[in-house]
């Protein structure tokens, strides 16, 4: 695992790898938010232009269900005082990216007016990366 990379704990069941991370720049950037929004949550459409990207909420606001995935779990707090973030994808959009390993980045520019980080003149974004096993689909 890269240093300037932290991977999610594994949330799937029957999995004993992570499928997410977040790059140093997008955890500095979600630490800022945290403050200014509280608890947060990030949530992966398949939609089209903004849904394709990332969205960062606060906590709660994004309903997931059963059509939703629940690919990883975050702790971008120290150690005295967690900070638990929770990525979530729709299901229908893992069917999609079950082979790939996803990582969320940072870049300037301005993302979808729902996302938390718009007003920052940051964006958040996802790498992704093809893995070399086979994995089942959900």
């Amino acid at each position: 695992m890269p240093r300037n990379r932290l991977d999610a704990a594994v949330t799937l069941p029957g999995e004993d790898f992570s499928r997410v991370a977040l790059t140093a720049v997008s955890i500095e950037l979600l630490r800022k938010l945290w403050e200014q929004h509280g608890p947060l949550m990030f949530h992966q459409s398949g939609g089209c232009c903004d849904g394709s990207s990332p969205m960062c909420y606060p906590a709660g606001e994004f309903i997931t269900g059963d059509s939703d995935v629940l690919l990883g779990l975050f702790d971008i707090g120290e150690p005295e005082r967690p900070q638990l973030l929770e990525f979530w994808m729709s299901r229908e959009q893992f069917n999609y990216w079950s082979h790939t390993h996803l990582t969320v980045d940072v870049v300037d520019g301005r993302g979808s007016g729902f996302s938390v980080e718009s007003p920052e003149g940051k964006r958040f974004l996802i790498r992704s990366t093809l893995m070399d096993w086979n994995v089942s689909n959900l």
